[in-house]
């Protein structure tokens, strides 16, 4: 089987760029919810999705903003997309998707727990990760665990992470530590730019093995000398954006692998939900409905 676990945060916000401003029978917007619920369809419409979950930030704040005040808050984001996040698990729900709505933890942090979970089920044979974020890189393994960029259709397996950041999966922490992360507010080392840090990760992989003397390299790099600098004076600092970058696999998740199974659409739910949505168009699109 295939497990495909969906970023929401992600699809909720691509739908909102996506579709035209739309109100429900409240008054209330709702045209990214329409659009979440058009893209969910099409996703569970294919052959080889059997097993699926789907994560939200339901709180946009998490255990990082305790530990890094700069860290990435809600600060900036459309108040009428806020909004719909309530609706857009509420629509998961109905569409017999498995929810994981995060408040302590990120949606991400869900994502990277049930991917470990399901990678080591015997009877998992890929687990498809659907967003091209690159935090999520980071739980790539070869092609048995890959992202998949839905927008482009592109899959992003190892050889595609390593061709796009220049390290593998299990550098990309360190990788976004050294260079930043503007999306989530880690700042990086001053003068590690994105080739530079590529550079050493191939040859050191990890923050905690590059000397911290430039005499002690044995790869040559442009700026070497002010790169070490910088990061000696700021690895503390380094240790503090890894640890922000690196997904957790301890998300206290009820479900297992065979709870994810999708088993149809919840009519009942569904056409009550498109009801207020205001979008009878929607309730002839499921393909199957559960328990029928």
């Amino acid at each position: 089987m295939k497990v495909h676990l969906i970023d929401g945060t992600y699809e909720l916000f691509r739908s909102h760029f996506a579709m035209p401003s739309m109100e429900g029978a409240d008054g209330q917007e709702v045209g990214a919810v329409r659009g979440f619920i058009q893209s969910m369809l099409a996703l569970i419409r294919t052959q080889d999705v059997t097993h699926v979950g789907c994560a939200f930030d339901h709180e946009i704040l998490s255990f990082r903003n305790e530990m890094f005040a700069g860290y990435k808050t809600g600060e900036g984001v459309a108040e009428e997309l806020l909004q719909q996040f309530p609706l857009a698990e509420e629509a998961s729900a109905a569409l017999g998707i498995t929810v994981w709505p995060m408040v302590e933890f990120e949606a991400d942090d869900a994502i990277a727990t049930a991917a470990a979970r399901a990678l080591s089920h015997s009877k998992v044979e890929q687990v498809v990760i659907c967003t091209p974020d690159k935090d999520l890189a980071q739980m790539v393994q070869g092609e048995r665990v890959v992202c998949l960029d839905r927008r482009k259709d592109a899959i992003i397996d190892e050889d595609a992470v390593v061709e796009k950041f220049g390290v593998g999966p299990q550098s990309i922490p360190d990788y976004l530590a050294l260079v930043g992360d503007a999306a989530d507010g880690i700042p990086g080392i001053a003068r590690w730019g994105a080739k530079s840090t590529s550079q050493a990760l191939q040859r050191y992989e990890r923050i905690e093995d590059i000397p911290l003397d430039a005499a002690d390299w044995d790869v040559k790099i442009r700026g070497l000398a002010t790169m070490v600098k910088n990061l000696s004076e700021g690895y503390e600092d380094a240790l503090l954006y890894k640890r922000l970058a690196t997904l957790r696999t301890d998300v206290p998740l009820k479900e297992g692998v065979e709870d994810l199974e999708w088993k149809g659409v919840r009519r009942d739910e569904f056409e009550e939900l498109c009801e207020r949505l205001d979008a009878s168009r929607l309730m002839s699109l499921p393909h199957v409905w559960e328990g029928e």
